[in-house]
């Protein structure tokens, strides 16, 4: 697929990225994908590859940007190698609900500005924490995000959390698909039936299930990757755009 490396400029500086792009001729749906804790590196370049062959324009930003220079992770050992469990805690940190509304904010006008891209409003997915992202942004930003996915993202849905994305449900205007995993203390079953009941109170098209797989398993360099969960996830991704997107 061809690949593209861009910058986007942002309140705080510029954030580097990737636009992926199908091949043959556009313009093509665009997509944000949001990664997991561990940021960007070679794993979510394939995984915007796979996006892009599916017929979307996917744009992959390093939303760790602010820390400049900062070393990609080994997730073998992130969290159980003390120093690497406090490094990426200690980014993780630094992305409060206003600093990932803004940052979407300029990564979603950069993509939907582009010349490959059609649309008004585009797709995101996220994993782990970019699954919280994804469910932020399309509450947060909800002319931008005409689908919104999740999968194994943390914190959906907390009770007396007043920033937990379940709280923008009745802005939401995206098609919203969310896959929890199993036995997940990130997203439990009652945060799973408190976002439940918030999507359906506010009238938002939804689905959301729980895969028969460890936190992280749609993404490859996981420990706890699970290859048949990780192509059930693609499959969810090309129904939810297709419907809510198109190709």
């Amino acid at each position: 697929m061809p690949r593209l490396d861009v910058t986007i400029p942002t309140a705080d500086g510029e954030a580097a990225a990737t636009l992926h792009l199908p091949e043959g001729d556009g313009p093509w749906p665009g997509v944000l994908m949001f990664p997991d804790a561990g940021g960007v590196r070679d794993t979510f370049s394939q995984m915007g590859d796979r996006m892009a062959s599916m017929g979307y324009a996917t744009l992959v930003p390093d939303v760790y940007y602010r820390n400049a220079g900062w070393e990609p992770f080994d997730f073998a050992t992130a969290f159980s190698d003390p120093d690497e469990r406090t490094r990426l805690f200690q980014l993780m940190g630094t992305l409060d609900n206003e600093r990932v509304v803004a940052d979407a904010g300029s990564y979603l006008d950069f993509l939907l500005a582009r010349p490959e891209v059609t649309g008004e409003g585009a797709g995101t997915t996220g994993y782990c924490m970019g699954g919280r992202i994804s469910m932020l942004v399309a509450g947060s930003l909800p002319g931008k995000v005409a689908a919104a996915a999740s999968f194994h993202g943390g914190r959906l849905a907390p009770e007396d959390d007043p920033s937990s994305p379940h709280l923008l449900a009745g802005n939401v205007k995206a098609k919203v698909y969310v896959a929890g995993a199993a036995n997940d203390d990130s997203f439990p079953q009652e945060q799973f039936d408190r976002l439940d009941a918030a999507l359906t109170g506010a009238g938002v098209a939804h689905t959301i299930e729980t895969y028969p797989a460890g936190h992280g398993f749609a993404v490859p360099d996981n420990p706890t990757y699970d290859k048949d969960a990780e192509e059930r996830h693609w499959a969810a991704l090309g129904d939810l755009y297709g419907s809510a997107l198109g190709r």
